[in-house]
């Protein structure tokens, strides 16, 4: 069993990463400032889960925190597709300094493992898909908002190989794809398809505008089987190597969205609307090199969406909340 560190604990994958973590044995720093993420979430957790307030940008207190940790897993960030849109300067601030602050403190601690979380919009429009680690990575448009988080990202993976190379045993980046599951947020594709669905049952027009004409496809991959990709990565896995984490189960939005819709008993009719201004047509990963080291997802779609629904069904959007939730 060993001692490690999560930024961004409070976060969606953040919190199942922590809490799987310390199930598993592990003694586990769960660190994040709460700008965003929830303590809510490690309610209740095993007892060697020790939450920790902390700005993953305050290299200092890092460095003091990662004194004799064995890996730190380094997953805070600013995430939420329209979060992109609306606060690219927070995005890019907690994400770069972030980075940076993350590498230079397991450095001056020693830490023999960092693994930090990438993400699948590095590659905004790949060429092949599905598509495999060696995939160019791409930033379209440094106008565009939606970017700041995909090029936070490119540069985090820079300072990851490049700051600890030589000083890090275990340098590892993972690029999850399109994750969900309970409790993920309020602005992701997920949670708002279930509550415009809500909406257009409640206000009795049974009628749903989608962002595009629905013909979009993701691999949507179950929060669990994030996780358990994650753990067998850094288990497993390689120094200096990127992996994608996900599922090959790709549908088009316009699916996902009747599979929401049929999981909550709700009859409405779906119609065309505006895509947002850099929207990728078509994204799933290739999963192979997770694959060989016995990666698995076993959540389907279906039974996916039917947890998450649940969930939001018992717990609506809140109103006056927190803008970056």
């Amino acid at each position: 069993m060993a001692k490690v560190a999560v930024t961004g604990a409070g976060g969606f994958i953040g919190a199942y990463l922590a809490r799987a973590l310390a199930d598993a044995g592990h003694e586990v720093l769960a660190l994040d400032n709460y700008a965003r993420g929830r303590p809510e979430r490690l309610a209740g957790a095993a007892a060697n889960l020790h939450p920790v307030t902390c700005d993953v940008r305050d290299e200092a207190e890092l460095r003091r925190l990662f004194d004799g940790v064995e890996a730190v897993f380094h997953l805070a960030a600013i995430n939420g597709t329209e979060n992109f849109y609306k606060q690219p300067k927070l995005v890019l601030d907690v994400g770069v300094r972030g980075a940076l602050a993350v590498a230079e403190a397991c450095n001056a601690a020693g830490v023999p493992a960092m693994i930090f979380a990438s993400s699948a919009e590095v590659y905004q429009t790949p060429a092949k898909v599905p598509t495999d680690e060696t995939a160019p990575l791409l930033l379209p448009d440094s106008l565009n908002p939606r970017y700041s988080y995909g090029g936070s990202k490119i540069i985090s993976e820079l300072i990851a190989f490049n700051y600890c190379r030589d000083t890090v045993a275990k340098v590892q980046c993972f690029r999850p794809h399109n994750v969900y599951g309970p409790d993920m947020g309020y602005k992701h594709v997920i949670p708002q398809l279930i509550a415009k669905i809500a909406a257009a049952v409640a206000d009795g027009s049974n009628t749903v505008t989608l962002q595009g004409d629905g013909s979009e496809t993701r691999a949507f991959c179950y929060v669990d089987d994030i996780v358990s990709g994650i753990i067998a990565m850094w288990e497993r896995g390689a120094h200096m190597n990127v992996y994608h984490i996900g599922s090959m189960e790709e549908v088009t939005v316009l699916t996902l969205a009747r599979q929401i819709a049929s999981s909550m008993g709700a009859e409405v009719t779906f119609v065309a609307g505006e895509a947002p201004a850099g929207a990728t047509p078509r994204r799933c990963p290739d999963i192979a090199k997770m694959r060989a080291l016995g990666y698995e997802p076993a959540v389907s779609l279906a039974e996916g969406v039917a947890r998450t629904v649940a969930w939001y069904k018992a717990n609506p959007a809140p109103t006056g909340g927190n803008e970056l939730l």
